[in-house]
């Protein structure tokens, strides 16, 4: 439920929020988190320091210096990851050209009609976008993000690097790590594409990635980016609906050697398979290492499907699935929140996942995926935290209002509700929040 009162931090924690000074700003020394609890229900003192969690302590216990937070009525949990972001393409949906279907149209070759809109491929708007999205992405508590970004074809490189240039400027805020996604990447059409995508790991791009169901040789496509991802030693994030078992199949076998990882995602293409095939590829998968990300909020561009992957039958089968938000009110998704906290009640609600495998979705198995440490509420891990309004993680993912984001030790977004009811009787004995009284009587404020 929103807060009753707006979120007040206590004496200097201004300071540790980033209310002044630059983004690079260290981390202030000695910050603790005040009265947290944690999801085994325990309340508790977080002393950060460093960029990491010094200690962990009951309430009161940990008397230090400097600023303090206090988050009594706040669930403290390890900060979700963004796993797969379009930064590019991202707040682009009211760009829209004529060629979007109505809104009851999701007939896949409806789908594939759809064209882009007037929207601006120019770097600085590029930039722009990015840095709009990855904050927003970081007020729903992501403060790490993967996004893949399109290279090649007229844009070239260009995208890319006003990807870069966004996350250099949101250093000490958020980590924003782009992958390389050329359209084409067999035959004559691909092969200055190939040579582009070297080009953009020497450049910055985190992975190497693209859509090999839309080249007309999926599995040259596949082969290709693998082959560049072991050359330079960066791990791999491919798009693919995976509905067909054979090409799946290859994919996995191919996939199985390389060390950096490799990713899969959406994969909603496995739920529309026969149980039998499903179970099957799910085994092809856990045998060659590789992670599925599924989308709970919906499609992405480069994939025609619609729906998620079967992520029980995945899990069953010990692959390790992350959940990514997708779209972020783009073409493919124009009501898109970007909100990794949706994905794990989608996961929760729509897939009947236990609330802590379904947050851990979005968090740990996020972060294994993305290859960043893990996190854990405990003494020596990174300061990559999010404190939500809540006592209990169903009640958290259930209506997540407030939040107060951590990274690298410094509280860097925080997002408070308030919800204030109108004078009665009812109100008064129940204890609810009130909204201000006026002469009359009648409901006042705003």
């Amino acid at each position: 439920m929103p807060d009753s009162q707006p979120w007040q931090p206590d004496d200097h924690a201004a300071d540790a929020a980033g209310a002044t000074g630059s983004p690079d700003t260290a981390a202030p020394a000695g910050l603790v988190l005040c009265g947290a609890r944690l999801t085994d229900g325990r309340v508790v003192d977080v002393r950060l320091g460093g960029g990491r969690i010094e200690a962990v302590g009951t309430a009161g216990s940990l008397a230090a210096p400097g600023p303090r937070l206090d988050l009594r009525g706040y669930l403290l949990l390890p900060a979700p990851a963004e796993p797969h972001a379009h930064s590019d393409t991202a707040l682009t949906a009211d760009d829209a050209g004529p060629g979007v279907p109505g809104p009851a149209s999701h007939r896949p070759e409806d789908i594939r009609r759809r064209v882009p809109g007037p929207a601006s491929h120019r770097p600085e708007d590029i930039r722009r976008r990015a840095t709009e999205a990855a904050l927003l992405q970081l007020g729903h508590g992501a403060t790490a993000l993967r996004s893949h970004v399109r290279i090649g074809d007229v844009q070239g490189l260009a995208p890319l690097e006003a990807v870069l240039q966004a996350g250099r400027s949101l250093r000490g805020l958020a980590d924003l790590t782009p992958v390389a996604v050329p359209r084409l990447l067999t035959g004559v059409a691909g092969a200055g594409n190939l040579a582009m995508l070297r080009d953009a790991v020497k450049m910055g791009a985190g992975a190497v990635g693209g859509c090999p169901d839309l080249d007309p040789d999926p599995a040259g496509y596949a082969e290709a980016v693998l082959e560049v991802a072991a050359e330079q030693g960066c791990p791999v994030d491919l798009h693919t609906d995976s509905d067909d078992p054979a090409r799946l199949g290859r994919l996995a076998a191919m996939a199985g050697g390389l060390r950096a990882g490799v990713s899969l995602g959406p994969c909603a293409g496995l739920s529309r398979l026969p149980p039998q095939a499903a179970a099957r590829a799910a085994d092809q998968l856990a045998a060659a290492g590789v992670t599925v990300v599924c989308l709970p909020q919906g499609g992405c561009c480069g994939v025609e499907g619609r729906g998620t992957a079967p992520v029980r039958l995945l899990r069953a089968a010990g692959v390790r699935v992350a959940a990514g938000s997708g779209a972020l009110r783009d073409l493919a998704n124009p009501v898109g929140r970007g909100d990794p906290l949706e994905a794990a009640y989608l996961l929760a609600s729509q897939h009947g996942l236990p609330a802590a495998e379904a947050y851990e979705a979005v968090s740990s198995a996020a972060r294994t995926a993305m290859g960043l440490p893990g996190v854990r509420v405990e003494a020596g891990f990174p300061a990559e935290l999010l404190a939500v309004r809540g006592e209990q993680l169903p009640g958290v993912l259930s209506l997540a209002c407030s939040r107060v984001v951590v990274h690298r030790g410094r509280v860097v977004a925080r997002t408070s509700a308030v919800r204030e009811y109108c004078d009665s009787e009812t109100v008064v004995a129940l204890g609810l929040p009130r909204q201000g009284r006026t002469d009359s009587g009648s409901c006042g404020g705003p």
